[in-house]
């Protein structure tokens, strides 16, 4: 296995990590069979970059240090709610590319985002996975490290 580090992402790991970002919504698709995301590179480039100066989003990347490859990202926002006792974190997007999975990445991703939460004081980190069976794999990685199913289904409306 190659030597992988995890780092906090800056604006100029955008454009390589937004292709992750494309790999990730295709995977999701393939698994459910539907088109449900709209995916534009330059955009989501952008977009990214945007998040990470501004910090509307906190990035980490795991990196093959001998290739500088980025092979697998979290991403995490900051919220604050009654129900959490403030401030927390939840993680919108974490992937690692299919060839290095099951190497611990994930895990270290995760890490990460733990060690980066208890410093800026969050009382939980949330994630949302489908209650879909093509995403059971997914719910037991979570549950392996240490999450556990709080309450029911995300929803959304489009505004």
């Amino acid at each position: 296995m190659s030597h992988i580090i995890v780092k906090r992402a800056t604006h100029e790991h955008s454009a390589q990590t937004a292709v992750l970002v494309g790999e990730l919504l295709q995977e999701i698709m393939d698994r459910i069979g539907i088109d449900v995301f709209h995916f534009d590179l330059e955009e989501t480039k952008e977009r990214l970059a945007d998040f990470i100066v501004t910090e509307k989003n906190f990035v980490f990347i795991a990196s093959d240090v001998e290739t500088k490859e980025i092979i697998g990202f979290v991403t995490v926002y900051e919220g604050y709610a009654l129900y959490a006792e403030g401030a927390l974190g939840t993680m919108a997007e974490l992937y690692v590319q299919p060839s290095y999975r099951s190497q611990g990445i994930g895990k270290m991703l995760i890490h990460s985002v733990r060690e980066f939460g208890n410093q800026r004081g969050w009382k939980r980190i949330e994630v949302t996975t489908p209650p879909l069976p093509q995403f059971d794999l997914t719910l037991a990685f979570y549950e392996r490290e240490g999450f556990e199913i709080s309450g029911g289904r995300k929803l959304k409306t489009t505004l």
